[in-house]
């Protein structure tokens, strides 16, 4: 089995940052607003037991990455065991492969008693080590390792969606900041989406905020999409200082919500709806959208040097995640009246404010999506791309295709879509409730459920049940998986009741 070299390996609590900062992202600012929509109650609840959904789905991903692990394990023993002896040691519960070494006599070759010798070292599988999280295996190679060839369009296309639904809300959350930050100072905080048509952007343009909206969103997308027609990627400090910049900006966020609340106390106390069930379908959408990380677990739990606490981490990270939603949101909703889409843009530079410092932060929150989004956006772009390559074309033979189909037709295939959506609707809820929703769900609770009950059925016919899955869910019977896909069910009837309104 291959093993990863120490460099590329890091420590649990580096996999706890990671998994927590790839969670909290774009859903977390849309979050308040959908929370809002729900009531403080309602939505309390609703973030806890999404959460709990999320987890157990996640749960089921790890189970599948070990159960995929173990497949081609015993595959290699299998393949190894045409060539040589295999012997069981019972008291160790251990298979040794024995090689009968050749001896050269006269020129001939001749097996001898005394030469069979004992080589544990790269071809001894120890049975209860088939498990393991050792070798990336992507959700695309376990849909591919499990699934048949309907199963793997559906998963593909589910993906394709959502990564569409991606830099949809990428470009109209750019584009929404740069023009709250340009046309600010005219700007009505009871202000809607709709108002944005009508309403100009200065006092003596004939441009309106929409207007403005559209072309920052042109030059964002003349900007960053051309990078869909190479390979590039995200670079370790890029990261790091994306990483930075997002736990500083919802620190703030969360002072500042904190001190309207206990330091400025507004003079008319702001008394948000303890529940309203009409704003369920929000908020469904947009947390499943906030937990997502499925689709990125393998390339993120496969690095950590201690793969016992794999468990522990996802537990703590998602026990914190919610604790942090949490704040964020009853925060917000009791701090503002009205609550933007994007979180951020109830922070939008203030002309009256004198203090240069709190102007900074004012600017700095602004714009924050556009700092962490865009560095984000051509990998989303390139990725989608390939996975829309690999739902259309034969990948084995893409060389064989000509070449507008590979370098141009793809690339504005996985472009042009979004941009078109976005230049007809701003609202960033909107879309994250759809992607979260109609895609999310099919990444995030569909796939996982019959990813794990195949794989459990395939591992328990091809190594049987004495070898156990230590990282098995603890959600073990089938019950939960009816649970998880009558949620799904549930979610998908009440999201589409609101839209069909």
């Amino acid at each position: 089995m291959p093993t990863r070299n120490a460099q590329e390996e890091y420590p649990t609590w580096i996999g706890f940052v990671f998994i927590f900062n790839l969670i909290v992202g774009t859903g977390a600012l849309t979050l308040p607003s959908a929370f809002s929509h729900a009531g403080w109650l309602l939505g309390s609840v609703l973030i806890v037991v999404l959460a709990f959904a999320s987890y157990v789905t996640v749960t089921f991903v790890i189970e599948t990455m070990a159960c995929a692990s173990a497949i081609q394990n015993w595959k290699r023993l299998q393949f190894i065991k045409r060539d040589r002896v295999v012997e069981h040691d019972e008291d160790s519960n251990v298979e040794m492969i024995t090689e009968p070494l050749i001896a050269t006599v006269d020129g001939d070759d001749q097996l001898t008693d005394a030469s069979i010798e004992q080589t544990p070292l790269n071809i001894m599988y120890c049975r209860n080590q088939y498990y393991s999280l050792s070798s990336k295996i992507e959700l695309g190679e376990m849909a591919n390792l499990f699934f048949g060839r309907i199963g793997r369009f559906l998963f593909y296309f589910c993906l394709a969606v959502y990564l569409y639904g991606d830099l949809s809300i990428y470009a109209a959350a750019v584009s929404k900041s740069l023009r709250d930050v340009i046309c600010s100072h005219n700007h009505s905080t009871n202000a809607t989406d709709n108002d944005d048509i009508t309403i100009r952007c200065w006092e003596d343009s004939v441009l309106s905020r929409f207007d403005i909206y559209r072309l920052c969103l042109v030059v964002f997308v003349g900007v960053l999409g051309p990078f869909v027609f190479f390979n590039v990627q995200k670079t370790k400090y890029l990261q790091l200082v994306t990483v930075l910049f997002r736990w500083l900006a919802f620190s703030v966020m969360i002072s500042i919500a904190v001190h309207r609340l206990f330091v400025q106390k507004p003079d008319v106390p702001i008394t948000p709806p303890k529940a309203d069930i009409n704003g369920i379908p929000y908020l469904i959408g947009t947390c499943i959208y906030s937990f997502m990380c499925h689709h990125s677990l393998p390339s993120l739990l496969t690095p950590i040097s201690n793969k016992q606490r794999v468990k522990t981490l996802i537990s703590m990270d998602y026990f914190l995640i919610c604790a942090f939603y949490l704040s964020l949101a009853l925060t917000g909703i009791f701090a503002f009246s009205d609550i933007k889409d994007l979180y951020t843009l109830n922070f939008v530079p203030n002309s009256d404010q004198d203090s240069t410092f709190l102007k900074a932060i004012e600017y700095f929150l602004a714009l924050f999506p556009v700092f962490t989004l865009s560095t984000s956006f051509p990998i989303i772009a390139i990725t989608l791309r390939s996975n829309l390559q690999t739902l259309f074309l034969d990948t084995n033979q893409l060389d064989s295709y000509n070449f507008f189909l590979r370098r141009v037709f793809f690339p504005l295939l996985a472009i042009v879509p979004s941009v078109v959506v976005c230049f007809f609707t701003e609202s960033v809820i909107s879309l994250v409730g759809f992607t979260g929703c109609y895609a999310g769900t099919g990444i995030q609770y569909v796939i996982p459920a019959f990813l794990v009950y195949h794989a459990r059925r395939t591992c328990e016919s091809m190594i049987g049940r004495g070898i156990v899955n230590e990282f098995r869910s603890p959600f073990k019977g089938n019950v939960w998986l009816l649970l998880i896909l009558s949620w799904t069910a549930a979610c998908l009837v009440l999201v589409s009741i609101d839209l069909i309104k």
